[in-house]
């Protein structure tokens, strides 16, 4: 075996080995700690010895045989049983063990023995003669006391021989109170220390091994884990290779943990009950009495502590490996560990530890210490939760449940398990909202565990029940408990849509727009109201943002921080709610709430389909129906699901469309508006896979259901827009028209996209150059919505009015801005292939490097008329004077040397405009 920073130690080992062949009888000393590689070091000196000189003794000491008097000469007499043999095996007359309490050979000769003489003489004449004797003992501190008083008797007598006696000891405190180490260091005597490896010396080890130099960095964690121990490196080797023999990092399996035992087992049993409480404290632990954990002295655990690091299985108070530490536990008794646990969160409570220091105990102990442990516990509970670990606020929540017999206190803690649970998996949460139900309807729970079974009655659809339970909570609480009812009913009106019943009227009088906004978490609800009680404005939608940036994510929340996103984007600001969606998204990552992270993607998902990015909204939706099981979604599943629907419908991917629509969904879920959104979708799929009477029917339930529910909705839901076009497909093109102008009378302050729809409807009623202008005012509000999908098809028909007008040279000037904002969306272009070809042009203008002749704001003028615009329109959108755009008009007709308004587009598709869009589709934009 090849050893690794032993040159110096065997060398040593040589020196003393070529002075006893002089006749200079020498005793080496080798300590260390257990694993340092004592006896890996010894039997490599001993094979460079030469055979045919040297005889060579060797023999292991143990502690079980420290009873047998003679145990190790026994080994080492050449012949067996040769001391033995005039005493017929009998002990040494007097008990030489009795003898040498404190083996103080020079004064107590005679009291060894004819046995211990006879095996003196025979071990000094294998001295004689010129063949040198080695003799080596391993573990010596484990000898007997008579083969110890026979090896001192040979050193004193071989000082002038060829005798070399090399013993292996731990040299510690421990092996020095069993007498013998402290016998041998009287004598005169070399020694050699082994340390740990070091670094370099594991690099070394780890190359001869991998057969090349390995990385610094592997070296580095071998010796991190191990601090140099012979025995764990080794370990750690056999585990890194078992499966190949490319060595990486090191890898704690069955080798090391056999290892780490066996370091522990062959020390004293302090050694081992010191090892135990340190791996059952888990972390550095100077104040904790770890002595009397242990069952020892402070003195004592500071010993054990000290051998424990000598060995690598410590660094300090903790333990280098976390494997090491399993270990030590697992190797334990269940009861004993359990008991060792209880005593230690005793310990701590005592000390005045923190609450989630003593729950760790607790829960490993399966114990609820009466009087104390239950507060501890729901402390703990509490703080895990807000460090986002559900699992093991659960865990404490479910100890102190299990033996809890107050009921008031049971509902409390069954309240807080629920909120945990949310996070992860809302169906098991159900699991403990259940039984509270009918406490919350009494009046019976808190205002903050109320909320959480009413939200829990939503989530499941149950909107009837919970504002039943609303109006009757709220006029028998105070005020501030009240407003906590009222916010669960302000999303369970504007979120799930659902309607008021007449008999919940006393809630109306909760206005969230009246209250300061310091009396919701961060004024967020008071804000949201505003913005979707009223007309959108950019001061409504840039507050509800404000207060998203700042708002943290809780369990009480999440519906509303949705709510406000969808708010924001259905504002026509999809994406300034895309940019604060993103980051609370991101937090939600963060925190491993998977419900959230669902939820909120959902919402992202839904985001992106008002933007038009149907690939990003099918994919983000897919995601999130993947995150939960479908009963832990209720009936908030209908988003993801309609979004997804909608998404692969306009992408033309009726097959995954139509796999959706396979799923269940539950009943309840068309008692909300997401359930409106869903048949919405379903509705436009069978329109756009010629199906239009069934389309018709779920527009026209879409249309009952409206009526039956809130009508603030009404506004955001254009149900009547989907009606009118299902009327147009199947012919009624007057009852189509009907419902597009009842669309437009509704207030359209809260939704540009939704006024958009119904004038693009309109248009498809109307005649070409009515369609035009129609379709203009339509292509004005898609771009204020950010909806880039309907405004590409907005465009594509308007395309085709220009077309029929045979005005073609501004069709294809169009078709061309379809096509763009229909690739910007990721889906086919939905406009004539030949609309899309050049026209013939002169070589010059044909050059793609030609400059640039319009400047930017003559561009954006010359856009918008070659559009159709007139002066007055183009002055309104670009926010500059009539004159201004006359003179930019002026400009343009010179330099592309046309007559008249009518020839721009056709001179713009010659001459090549660059990226028109790019510089006319900005409203806010200046031309001056």
């Amino acid at each position: 075996m090849r050893l690794f920073d032993r040159t110096r130690e065997l060398r040593t080992l040589s020196e003393a080995f070529d002075e006893s062949a002089r006749g200079n009888g020498r005793l080496v000393i080798v300590t260390g700690g257990p694993g340092s590689g004592k006896t890996e070091l010894i039997h490599e000196f001993l094979t460079t010895l030469g055979r045919g000189s040297t005889r060579i003794l060797t023999g292991t000491a143990n502690a079980a045989d420290q009873d047998r008097p003679m145990s190790l000469i026994r080994q080492l007499t050449p012949d067996g049983d040769m001391a033995y043999a005039t005493c017929n095996g009998t002990r040494p007359a007097g008990g030489a063990e009795e003898k040498f309490p404190r083996l103080d050979v020079h004064k107590r000769k005679a009291a060894l023995g004819p046995v211990g003489h006879e095996a003196a003489d025979a071990l000094l004449r294998l001295a004689d003669g010129e063949r040198s004797l080695v003799v080596a003992v391993d573990d010596a501190h484990l000898m007997d006391r008579a083969s110890l008083a026979v090896l001192v008797q040979l050193l004193r007598r071989s000082r002038f021989r060829k005798v070399l006696v090399v013993c292996a000891t731990e040299g510690r405190a421990g092996a020095a109170r069993t007498g013998v180490h402290a016998e041998l260091i009287r004598q005169p005597h070399h020694r050699v220390r082994l340390a740990p490896l070091s670094e370099q010396g594991v690099g070394e080890l780890l190359a001869a091994q991998a057969g090349r130099v390995l990385p610094g960095n592997v070296g580095r964690a071998y010796h991190r884990a191990t601090a140099g121990s012979p025995l764990l490196v080794h370990a750690l080797l056999d585990d890194s290779t078992r499966f190949g023999p490319e060595i990486g990092r090191p890898v704690a399996s069955a080798a090391y943990r056999q290892a780490v035992l066996s370091l522990l087992h062959r020390g004293e049993a302090r050694q081992l009950r010191v090892a135990r409480t340190l791996a059952a404290l888990g972390a550095p632990v100077r104040a904790v009495p770890v002595g009397e954990l242990a069952d020892t002295t402070p003195a004592g655990a500071e010993e054990a502590v000290d051998v424990l690091n000598s060995t690598g299985l410590l660094d300090g108070y903790a333990f280098r490996h976390p494997a090491a530490a399993a270990a030590v536990l697992e190797d334990m008794d269940d009861t004993a560990r359990a008991e060792l646990h209880g005593r230690i969160a005793e310990t701590l409570y005592r000390s005045g530890a923190p609450a989630d220091e003593v729950a760790v105990h607790l829960r490993a102990a399966d114990a609820v210490p009466e009087g104390w442990g239950a507060g501890v516990l729901r402390t703990a509970a509490e703080q895990a939760l807000a460090a986002d670990d559900v699992e093991r606020c659960t865990g404490y929540l479910n100890l102190v449940l299990h033996d809890c017999s107050d009921e008031r206190e049971r509902w409390a803690i069954s309240a807080a398990l629920a909120r945990a649970g949310w996070r992860t998996n809302p169906a098991a949460a159900g699991t403990y909202v259940e039984p509270l139900r009918q406490a919350a309807l009494e009046g019976s729970l808190s205002m903050r565990d109320t909320a959480t079974v009413l939200r829990y009655m939503l989530w499941r659809g149950d909107t009837e029940l919970a504002a039943e339970a609303v109006a009757t909570l709220v006029p028998a609480h105070s005020p501030a408990d009240a407003q906590v009812i009222a916010e669960v009913e302000f999303v369970r009106q504007w979120f799930y849509g659902a309607a008021l019943p007449a008999r919940t009227a006393p809630v109306a009088g909760l206005d969230l727009r009246r209250r300061p906004a310091a009396a919701t978490a961060g004024g967020l609800a008071s804000r949201v109201a505003v913005l979707v009680g009223g007309v959108a404005t950019d001061e409504s939608a840039a507050a509800v943002v404000q207060a998203l940036h700042g708002h943290q994510l809780d369990h009480l929340n999440l519906e509303l921080v949705a709510m406000a996103l969808l708010a924001v984007a259905h504002a026509d600001r999809p994406a300034l709610a895309a940019e604060a969606c993103d980051q609370l998204l991101q937090c939600a990552v963060e925190r491993h709430a998977t419900t959230w992270q669902a939820l909120l993607g959902s919402v992202r998902a839904e985001i992106a389909l008002l933007q038009g990015d149907m690939k990003t909204a099918a994919q983000g939706a897919l995601t999130a129906l993947g995150m939960l099981h479908a009963q832990s979604w209720g009936v908030l599943i209908g988003l993801p699901l309609s979004t997804a629907i909608s998404a692969h419908t306009a992408l033309r991917a009726f097959g995954e469309s139509e796999e959706l629509l396979k799923r269940d969904v539950p009943e309840p879920m068309f008692r909300t508006v997401f359930g409106i959104q869903y048949l919405r979708a379903r509705g436009h799929h069978y329109l756009d896979t010629d199906r239009p009477f069934a389309a018709l029917n779920d527009f026209e339930t879409c249309s009952r259901l409206m009526r039956e529910g809130n009508p603030n909705l009404q506004m955001g839901i254009p149900w009547r827009s989907d009606l009118a076009l299902a009327n147009l497909r199947i012919g009624k093109a007057r009852t189509a028209r009907e419902w597009a102008e009842e669309q437009l009378r509704l207030p359209g302050g809260h939704s540009s996209r939704a006024q958009a729809m119904a004038l693009h409807l309109l248009a498809t009623t109307s005649k070409p150059h009515r369609r035009a202008s129609l379709l203009r005012e339509a292509i004005d509000l898609l771009k204020t919505s950010g909806d880039r999908y309907s405004l590409a098809h907005a465009y594509a028909d308007l395309s085709a009015a220009h077309y029929e007008l045979g005005e073609y040279a501004r069709a294809r000037l169009v078709a061309r801005q379809a096509a763009r904002e229909a690739a910007a969306c990721r889906v086919e272009s939905p406009v004539d292939a030949h609309l899309l070809e050049d026209p013939a042009r002169s070589e010059v203008s044909a050059s793609e490097d030609a400059p640039a002749l319009l400047s930017d704001a003559e561009c954006r003028v010359a856009g918008l008329a070659a559009l159709g615009y007139t002066n007055r329109e183009i002055s309104g959108r670009l926010h500059v004077t009539i004159s201004t755009v006359e003179q930019h008009l002026t400009r343009v007709y010179r330099k592309l040397n046309v007559a008249s308004r009518s020839e721009l587009p056709s001179k713009m598709l010659e001459h090549r405009i660059p990226k028109l869009s790019d510089r006319w589709s900005g409203t806010h934009s200046s031309a001056g």
